[in-house]
């Protein structure tokens, strides 16, 4: 019975170690994507903002491999209460991801409808606010992996700095169009990319949050939230 018992764990565990392995590599697609984009954003690179929008399909199938194997492991291996706890949070944590990956996909069909002579100053400090995001991001899907419940808080922490560009950049782009006309088309389109990413950096809040419940059993206190400058919920709404 104990022979039963062992290989019942250990395929646990290559089942386990299989699905940390594709989330890496999907948050690894998704962060990659959002550097493209913005990158194709900055330079006005359509090639390369196209490939963003095709690499999107690759995180979609890793996607649907990864809830494969997840309710697949469940039903095979049926594990209880820590294990059961971690696949429950690959779940939810491999859908958040693909939503960074949409929010970066729809940053990427955005540049093709931008203004080539890039006459806006809130382009650099939204590459600011995309590095940090970023990191982020990267730091969460870490917080994962390594099942690092003190690097998950930190990230927590640092996702107030990306709620104060977003505010800093949201009333400079008003500011803009009232002193530009002519120039509105284009800053509601850097509006709708600046809440974009504002969102991944409330994604990857939520990636950290489950990790430490996974690893500590216990919920995080409700963090303190900056506030959304007044008028912005239109950029909420969209949808990849």
């Amino acid at each position: 019975m104990a022979i039963v018992n062992d290989h019942t764990v250990k395929a646990f565990d290559e089942d386990l170690n299989r699905l940390r392995g594709l989330i890496s590599e999907m948050g690894g697609r998704a962060e990659q994507a959002l550097l493209q984009a913005m990158t194709a954003l900055n330079t006005g690179d359509l090639a390369l903002a196209a490939q963003v929008v095709e690499g999107d399909r690759k995180i979609d199938a890793l996607e649907a491999e990864v809830e494969q194997l997840a309710v697949q492991t469940i039903a095979l291996r049926a594990p209880m209460a820590d294990d059961l706890r971690e696949m429950i949070a690959a779940l939810k944590i491999v859908s958040v991801v693909e939503r960074i990956g949409d929010y970066a996909k729809n940053i990427a069909k955005r540049v093709a409808l931008m203004d080539q002579t890039r006459s806006i100053e809130a382009i650099p400090v939204m590459m600011s606010m995309s590095g940090i995001v970023a990191e982020l991001v990267h730091d969460a899907l870490d917080s994962f992996a390594a099942r690092d419940a003190d690097l998950a808080v930190r990230v927590t922490v640092r996702d107030k700095i990306v709620d104060d560009f977003y505010n800093s950049i949201f009333r400079t782009l008003v500011t803009f169009m009232m002193e530009n006309p002519k120039h509105i088309t284009e800053s509601a389109h850097l509006l709708f990319i600046a809440k974009n990413l504002e969102r991944m950096g409330d994604h990857a809040t939520n990636i950290a949050e489950m990790v430490h419940y996974v690893v500590t059993g216990e919920r995080m206190e409700e963090r303190e939230r900056g506030e959304t400058p007044e008028g912005s919920a239109a950029a909420e709404q969209e949808q990849g």
